[in-house]
């Protein structure tokens, strides 16, 4: 009865934690188009629309690993709880001034996505300690990729109802304080606060002195590379066709293909080692992305939206596994944190690049 009550406890705190980090995570999902919108609601161009969210991108990028580590040094809640307040309060600023000043705008952008929690790597580095066996750690993972397929479906159409029943400043004041009480939840949760770290070798690289690890990240940037064009030019595509909506639909349609690609990976034990395997999926993901050069209309690129994210969350769960057997003692959570900051580096190059590319040649 004891070790039965203990499954039903750890049941609980993973579906916390899990539903949690989802809520916590909701402006890492949402942060780039909802900049982008805010941006052009102010009456800025496409290019400033794409700066500002390849600034935000860049200061995630940068801020998941340095507060990885110091989440592995001192634990979840003494590093995560302040910097999900700052965070929130950049944003906010940047709600309540707008985008009059420059320089503050870009301030408040960079403090928004800087002090990003690494609420991704702090789940995955949890999951061990509360499910203990290793295949239901593996069907985490797996779950995890899924779910934030729901999410980045889910986050940009909250975002535009926010913006079609109220306003673009609303919606990135009310996900962002969405955002804020997930993280709470998340670092007052019993995990998180009984989280200790294994013993590290101290080195100045960190996650980063280990050979796999670093070539999984460099992978993992050209991937988020595509998510970022594709994020931005979703935003293009919807304002050539005067319906800001579309442009939703887009990134839902890819998040949907997503969905059904983590729910039939996760659903089934594959043969082979993990990073065989990953090599397979990263490669059936690039080719997914190929056919939307066409940019075709709205039914077909829907479809080819929804095709070009079936192989993403699958991707996502098995390297998660990959950098979990990578990671030197002690650096897990900067290890899962190095992998949100390839994404968020390449998917800033994408948003940069295809802002003054769209406006010189559609």
């Amino acid at each position: 009865m004891a070790t039965g009550y203990a499954d039903v406890l750890r049941a609980r705190h993973a579906m916390r934690l899990l539903a949690g980090t989802l809520v916590g995570r909701l402006p890492n999902a949402t942060g780039p188009i909802a900049i982008a919108l805010f941006v052009r609601a102010e009456g800025g161009s496409m290019a400033l629309a794409g700066a500002l969210s390849a600034g935000y991108g860049l200061a995630t990028a940068f801020g998941q690993p340095m507060l990885g580590r110091l989440v592995d040094l001192f634990g979840q809640p003494r590093v995560m709880l302040p910097a999900a307040a700052a965070s929130a309060a950049g944003a906010g600023t940047l709600a309540l001034a707008g985008t009059g000043s420059l320089p503050l705008a870009l301030g408040c952008v960079l403090v928004f996505g800087l002090f990003t929690p690494p609420l991704e790597g702090g789940l995955r580095a949890l999951w061990p300690s509360v499910l203990r066996r290793q295949e239901q750690v593996h069907t985490a993972y797996a779950l995890d990729a899924v779910a934030q397929e729901v999410m980045f479906a889910v986050g940009p159409l909250l975002v535009t109802l926010l913006v079609a029943g109220w306003s673009e400043a609303a919606a990135l004041l009310v996900v962002n304080g969405l955002g804020l009480l997930g993280a709470v939840s998340v670092v007052l949760s019993p995990p998180s606060r009984r989280w200790r770290s294994a013993p590290r070798k101290p080195h100045w690289l960190g996650a980063l002195r280990s050979p796999g690890l670093k070539v999984l990240l460099a992978s993992f940037f050209f991937v988020g590379l595509a998510l970022g064009t594709f994020a931005l030019a979703a935003v293009s595509y919807a304002d050539d066709r005067s319906d800001k909506l579309i442009s939703t639909y887009l990134l839902a349609a890819q998040g949907t293909g997503a969905l059904v690609g983590g729910i039939s990976y996760g659903a089934r034990g594959w043969p082979g080692s993990h990073e065989g395997r990953l090599r397979v999926l990263v490669g059936l993901f690039a080719l997914g992305n190929l056919p939307l050069a066409l940019v075709p209309g709205l039914p077909v690129m829907a479809v080819l939206g929804a095709l070009s994210g079936l192989f993403l969350a699958p991707s996502l769960a098995c390297a998660f596994v990959v950098v979990d057997r990578h990671a030197p003692s002690g650096t897990v959570t900067e290890a899962f944190s190095w992998l949100v900051t390839t994404f968020g580096v390449g998917a800033a190059a994408g948003t940069a690049a295809v802002g003054p590319v769209i406006e010189w040649g559609g």
